[in-house]
């Protein structure tokens, strides 16, 4: 699979991702540097990972979604990762692998309701902060 066929879309303040069907590890490492590329340079603060295309799941591709979710919050954004199969939540905790401080939604709907949540929370915070 090419990885030009790979699609950052910015929407508002947030990146939205849809991981191809059958990612190849050329393909998910091109995706990553994409995503981090497209972070610095759209300023954004959140980032949905739509894998609901993705129906098997390997070590490589699990680590790597893991690992672009924290540097996605080194710099500063919010991940969630939408639309994950039934079968790929087997094979994740079958790995071992934990989402830990990753936000998870079962749609990408579900995953922009949590960051605009995120977002508006963090804004009345900050409102709170500086008064």
């Amino acid at each position: 699979m090419p990885a030009e066929n790979i699609s950052v879309i910015k929407v508002r303040d947030m990146l939205m991702v849809t991981v191809p069907p059958e990612p190849d590890d050329e393909t998910i490492s091109a995706l990553q540097e994409e995503v981090l590329l497209a972070m610095q340079q759209y300023d954004t603060k959140g980032l949905v990972l739509d894998i609901s295309t993705v129906e098997t799941l390997d070590s490589f591709f699990a680590r790597t979604v893991v690992e672009t979710a924290q540097m996605a919050g080194l710099m500063g954004g919010r991940t969630v990762v939408a639309g994950m199969r039934p079968a790929v939540a087997i094979t994740a905790t079958q790995l071992g692998l934990t989402f830990e401080g990753i936000h998870t939604a079962l749609d990408v709907e579900s995953a922009l309701d949590i960051l605009n949540k995120d977002f508006t929370e963090e804004g009345r915070h900050a409102a709170t902060v500086t008064r």
